[in-house]
């Protein structure tokens, strides 16, 4: 193997390369220097976009382990043509690699003006001209065109557009919008930022990886957290203000759906997903969080987690306007922040504090908020901080922000599948999505702060984690040294390895970190590892399920049996 194409696709947002629209390429290569094949591709990328009469536009790349990332900016309306010229570059690259002759240069170049052709929309970049010099958000996909969010947003499918002349800008008007991300919590976030909105008499639109609400009406439900989740969020007419799951997928995949922000939070970072879109390493995936960050309207604040030592390495020396989050008040980042006049939400002996350089508003005391459980679920007393900080950058009245806090629960109804308790027959169950091994750390640190008789564990993992990482999740569950183990498989989710391959692995690496091997279950899916942790229980034991998938079959199971 020299060089093979992995995968062609738009890139329709600001990115991790930069903030133009791109088509990109992604390359493995071997035996074969990779600077040399970036030479070569460039060399006839260039040659191509000359003669196009794309001078204009640009090219960029990226060389990671074992591959590279190569773009070409192209404007809107002609991206997917753009792929295929770049893809015609790739191809001359390679032959040129291999010795070989490449295609015509010349045939080539008709066919790909004849597709540049069929796919010219003058009209669609006339609009997105007029809306930056009218300061207003424009958004764009394959069948519609929009400008404005929320309810002064004017919707137009995208082969059918108006004159710019003949649209009342003035009319055209924003709504408040937020984008959060992060490895985990984005969910638990949102939907708490949510309830301080709803406290606060806004209709709230969120979009999570459950579902799209509005207010309190759900109006979709699947993964919603990718461009076009943000983009029927925010041109729905009944949204107030919008919060926006930004998850690493669709940032790597399309780039940001929403170029327009108030305010941005990045809840913390940490190794999952590893190995995918380039990004091998956590440094990786913290500069591919911070994305989002290049929506942000000019001076609008970045809201980060001064625990994470990750991110707060990355953001030193940044510009551009931060407000912190941290259960430390008297941390280094925290006291150097407010000396120099910033603003932070901290926890302070049990309390949520805001601050701003010398002055202090007590905000709602830990012990009133139920999704952190009296401040032993500190994950959740991160989320709560991060949600303070929001909504008062927002302009939310502290009393408000308390009330919202206070508001939200546990519940299967207020947080699905987030830190979910029932309790029946004397036995505690906890569901929660935890998956990765920091998630599964803030659970197990949670239940070791509950009491229990005994304690048991049903896990699962998909497919497309590493030996590595599935390794680190178990060994972050035998931290709370469960007397039973319930191992499922997660069918549909084998993502590239046998059926059966993953729930096997869980199971070794429990033996091998000291699991007696009788103490372990198998089970075929998330709802039939609850059943048997169940059957297993008595009064006085705790039971923690985490369900990737098939909440709602758990949540029914619990139902049944009593558990409320």
């Amino acid at each position: 193997m020299r060089v093979s194409l992995l995968e062609s696709r738009r890139l329709t947002g600001p990115n991790l390369f930069w903030h133009l629209p791109s088509a990109i390429i992604d390359v493995e290569y071997g035996g074969v220097d990779a600077d040399s094949v970036v030479a070569c591709w460039q060399n006839h990328a260039r040659r191509f976009m000359n003669a196009l009469g794309w001078q204009q536009e640009q090219t960029c790349h990226r060389i990671y382990e074992g591959g590279i990332s190569m773009l070409i900016s192209a404007s809107i309306d002609v991206l997917y043509a753009a792929t295929e010229v770049n893809e015609a570059a790739f191809n001359a690259c390679v032959a040129d690699l291999d010795g070989e002759a490449s295609l015509d240069f010349d045939t080539e170049l008709i066919r790909l003006r004849a597709e540049i052709q069929t796919q010219k929309n003058p009209a669609l970049l006339a609009l997105q001209q007029a809306a930056l010099e009218h300061g207003k958000p424009f958004l764009w996909d394959d069948d519609e065109v929009s400008i404005g969010f929320g309810a002064n947003t004017l919707v137009w499918p995208t082969d059918d557009l108006p004159d710019v002349a003949e649209i009342d800008w003035p009319a055209v008007a924003s709504i408040p919008v937020a984008l959060v991300t992060g490895t985990n919590g984005k969910s638990t976030t949102v939907r708490l930022a949510s309830s301080v909105l709803d406290a606060a008499g806004y209709t709230a639109g969120i979009t999570t990886t459950d579902y799209i609400r509005i207010g309190s009406e759900i109006i979709a439900t699947g993964d919603y957290s990718g461009p076009g989740g943000a983009r029927l969020l925010v041109r729905d007419h009944r949204t107030d203000v919008a919060i926006l799951e930004v998850a690493r997928g669709g940032l790597l995949r399309r780039g940001l759906g929403v170029t327009e922000a108030d305010v941005v939070l990045i809840t913390n970072v940490a190794a999952d997903h590893l190995g995918e879109y380039g990004i091998n390493t956590v440094p990786e995936l913290i500069e591919a969080k911070f994305i989002v960050q290049k929506s942000l309207k000019p001076g609008r604040p970045l809201i980060l987690n001064a625990d994470d030592e990750g991110i707060v390495a990355y953001a030193s020396g940044m510009q551009q306007r931060i407000v912190w989050f941290s259960e430390n008040r008297d941390g280094p980042v925290i006291q150097t922040h407010l000396a120099m006049g910033g603003e932070a939400a901290v926890s302070d002996r049990g309390r949520i504090v805001w601050l701003h350089g010398s002055d202090e508003v007590r905000v709602a005391s830990l012990s009133d908020i139920p999704i952190t459980l009296g401040g032993a679920a500190r994950h959740n007393v991160q989320n709560a901080l991060a949600v303070t900080a929001l909504a008062m950058v927002l302009g939310i009245a502290s009393p408000v922000v308390a009330r919202g806090l206070c508001a939200f629960g546990g519940s299967r109804e207020d947080n699905p599948g987030r830190g979910n308790f029932f309790a029946a027959h004397g036995v505690q169950v906890l569901v929660d999505f935890a998956h990765n091994e920091s998630g599964v750390n803030a659970v197990m640190d949670t239940i070791a702060e509950l009491p229990a008789t005994r304690r048991a564990a049903v896990i699962c993992q998909a497919g497309d984690r590493s030996d590595g990482l599935i390794r680190d999740l178990v060994r972050s569950v035998m931290k709370a040294k469960p007397d039973c183990l319930v191992v499922c498989d997660l069918p549909g989710y084998e993502r590239g390895r046998p059926a059966g391959e993953a729930q096997k692995l869980i199971a070794r690496y429990a033996e091998e970190m000291g699991m007696d091997k009788s103490a372990i279950l198998f089970a075929v899916d998330p709802p039939a590892g609850a059943e048997k942790a169940l059957e297993w229980s008595s009064a006085g034991d705790l039971l923690l399920v985490l369900a990737l998938n098939q909440r709602d079959d758990v949540f029914d199971i619990l139902k049944s049996r009593g558990f409320e």
